[in-house]
């Protein structure tokens, strides 16, 4: 590590492990059309391999949170065994058959994995913060959003075999668990607490928190139905378009492209949110969000290159918000219980996501892909108010060295 600027080589090191990592989320749902194809999976069991890692991940932030696991073990120690076990359960999914309960269970236990990757690196990276904490945890976020985004990248050079984006995801989450080791701590720390499993409710009991943690509510009712789904919708649109040997590359490659460039949005929104406010940043990348939401359906089975602009804008506008939400926590909690308040946080919104990602394929059968992704757009409006609400609270003074 560069002893000139450790801050520099931490962070650096840190973004790298969450991006290494965190494509074992979305592994196995970017392989979905193949798996239909190859093993014809119902739409449960399509819904299953997205949801049992959310389910996973909530179970696993909840137990964390009531333990205070994020602010009272070794971090890195914490994220690295995390992301060997995650790169473990991820593995033996190439040895089980893809129509078994084992897919699930095994999805589930990477969501558990999980659970000591995205909290525990966020606060990792926190403890860096230097009137920068927007783009400290901006910088993080926009790594998940690569790493979610990866196994579509991946999928679209591998072919007809699922196998491989599955194969790299572990070694990916491998590779992370060996390098975080080499990432410093940050000075912002505090000693560690005493256990206390009523300090999680200070999440609601506290109404800044309160607000805070319900505009991300609202921003997660959208985010992940739609990174769930976007290849999905992609590749309907493109079938009905483009020739039939094309289609299916052009749709991860679009895919990858519109969750991919949500890490745009997510370091240039935290340089700006430090700069203009959390608040504003977020009430304009949610209007924004929102209305994509609500309108590319419109351009379902229309010129391939404005439905991906549209879907570029979507992706960037849709994430760039996250990490703010996650740095107004980390503004307003009790210092002691950052990691805590963020892993909670992250187990509230990742439980609301269990919903939008199984109603989406109802939706699209009673609405059709033209207007499925509009009931999504309900969650930014939502969170456009709670953050106005904060917005007027005296204590969004602390957000951003005072620009709320």
């Amino acid at each position: 590590m560069s002893v000139a600027n450790p801050k520099r080589a931490s962070i650096a090191i840190i973004a790298a492990c969450q991006v290494l990592a965190m494509a074992l989320w979305f592994s196995a749902s970017a392989v979905v059309p193949q798996l239909v194809a190859e093993y014809r999976l119902s739409g449960f069991m399509q819904s299953a391999l997205t949801s049992g890692v959310q389910l996973g991940f909530v179970a696993g932030c909840l137990v964390s949170a009531f333990f205070s696991l994020a602010d009272r073990l070794e971090l890195r120690r914490f994220f690295a065994a995390s992301a060997l076990l995650g790169a473990g359960a991820n593995a033996l999914l190439l040895v089980v058959e893809p129509t078994s309960a084992w897919m699930p269970v095994l999805r589930f236990v990477t969501g558990v994995a999980m659970a000591g990757v995205y909290p525990v690196g966020m606060k990792l990276a926190a403890t860096w913060a230097d009137g920068d904490m927007g783009l400290m945890v901006g910088i993080l976020v926009g790594a998940l959003t690569l790493g979610s985004a990866s196994p579509h990248l991946f999928n679209a050079f591998a072919g007809v075999d699922w196998r491989v984006p599955l194969a790299a995801a572990s070694a990916g989450a491998l590779a992370a668990a060996l390098l975080i080791g080499r990432a410093g701590v940050g000075p912002n720390r505090a000693p560690a607490p005493r256990f206390d499993p009523r300090a999680v409710l200070e999440a609601w009991r506290d109404v800044p928190l309160r607000l805070a943690n319900l505009g991300y509510l609202g921003h997660m009712w959208e985010l992940y139905a739609m990174w769930a789904w976007i290849g999905v919708f992609l590749h309907a649109s493109f079938a009905l378009t483009l020739s039939a040997d094309v289609a299916p590359t052009y749709a991860k490659l679009a895919a990858f492209a519109t969750i991919a460039s949500g890490a745009i949005g997510c370091v240039g929104a935290g340089f700006l949110a430090d700069r203009l406010g959390r608040t504003t940043l977020t009430i304009v990348a949610m209007a924004i969000s929102g209305s994509c939401a609500a309108a590319v359906g419109m351009l379902f089975g229309g010129s391939p290159a404005a439905l991906v602009a549209v879907c570029v804008v979507w992706g960037i506008s849709i994430v760039a918000d996250s990490a703010q939400f996650s740095a107004s926590i980390a503004e307003l909690a009790d210092r002691a219980r950052v990691g805590t308040m963020l892993t909670l946080q992250t187990a509230l919104g990742f439980t609301l996501t269990l919903a939008t990602i199984h109603l989406m394929p109802p939706l699209v059968e009673a609405l059709t892909w033209r207007y499925a992704f509009v009931p999504l757009a309900i969650g930014p409006a939502i969170g456009v108010w709670a953050m106005a609400r904060l917005r007027m609270h005296p204590r969004s003074a602390a957000l951003a060295g005072g620009r709320r």
